[in-house]
């Protein structure tokens, strides 16, 4: 995955301000009323349900950025799978430092560790098959780098990050392009500006892939909502007029349908719904004793 960004830059303004939202101006009024500032605990964050694990760096960081002497052990990996009551994090330190950090930790982890446990259930019912499943756009503003790392540990493989690192023309480009005879000479130019970005070109129809397949330049064509029948139509095609093209599928992906689309032969799958319709994994923060 080419961001194109700094990481650890992006993640740090995400956490600050997540941790400006939350603290303002003030601080966490209520621990600074009811804890004492000399008060030390225990805690852990657990799993209240099963999942998979994403989000640890970033929960780190935040404590980090509450109180760097605060002591965070993790207890399980990027992409594990943890049982209902695992353990995923144990702090030791100020009372008021882990409490202040707690919800904002617990926010990130759990959008995060909700996302990894859905692509981990589509990627097991894709198993067996030979079909890619990916990521789309449909992210978060600015949590795009956090919720695709989300989607590669759950088992699933990243799309483009952004519109500046491959191409993918849609039939709002081709509606404006006018008609596909003008196309050839864009992926020519577009060859010669962006060598080695990767060009998808979106098909509604089998006659439009069969154009498509003419065409030099293409790397991947994306059937955008339709059937399984028209999908093996296309790989048929596919399969005669240019072999090395591959075939995507794309549009009103879910759980129940992933399987039959798998199914059809094609070689990616692109699916919204690992993002845009992710449930938060049930995560809580447990104090325990003084310390």
């Amino acid at each position: 995955m080419n961001s194109g960004h700094d990481e650890a830059g992006l993640r740090c303004d995400l956490i600050g301000l997540a941790l400006s939202e939350d603290l303002g101006d003030q601080g966490d009024v209520t621990s600074q009323a009811f804890i004492p500032s000399a008060s030390t605990t225990f805690a852990r964050i657990v799993a209240r349900e099963e999942c998979i694990v994403s989000g640890l760096s970033t929960a780190l960081e935040v404590f980090s950025r509450i109180d760097p002497r605060l002591e965070v052990t993790l207890r399980c990996s990027e992409g594990e799978r943890l049982s209902q009551g695992a353990t995923l994090i144990e702090l030791k330190g100020s009372t008021r430092s882990i409490l202040s950090g707690e919800r904002t930790a617990l926010n990130f982890l759990g959008r995060l560790c909700g996302i990894a446990t859905l692509s981990a259930r589509y990627a097991e019912k894709a198993r067996g098959t030979k079909a890619v499943l990916l990521d789309t756009r449909k992210t978060t503003p600015g949590w795009r780098l956090l919720e695709k790392q989300a989607v590669k540990a759950g088992g699933c493989t990243n799309h483009r990050m952004g519109l500046h690192d491959a191409v993918l023309v849609k039939d709002n480009h081709l509606a404006a392009l006018g008609s596909l005879d003008a196309l050839p000479a864009v992926i020519s130019k577009l060859r010669a500006e962006h060598p080695g970005l990767p060009i998808e070109v979106e098909a509604d129809t089998l006659k439009q892939v069969e154009r498509l397949l003419t065409m030099t330049g293409i790397d991947v064509i994306l059937l955008d909502n339709m059937d399984a029948t028209m999908m093996r139509k296309a790989l048929t095609l596919r399969n005669t007029l240019s072999p090395a093209i591959l075939l995507e599928a794309s549009g009103g992906v879910t759980l129940e349908t992933l399987r039959q689309i798998a199914d059809t032969g094609v070689d990616r799958i692109s699916v919204g719904a690992l993002t845009h319709s992710a449930p938060n994994a049930d995560l809580s923060m447990e104090l325990g004793h003084a310390v």
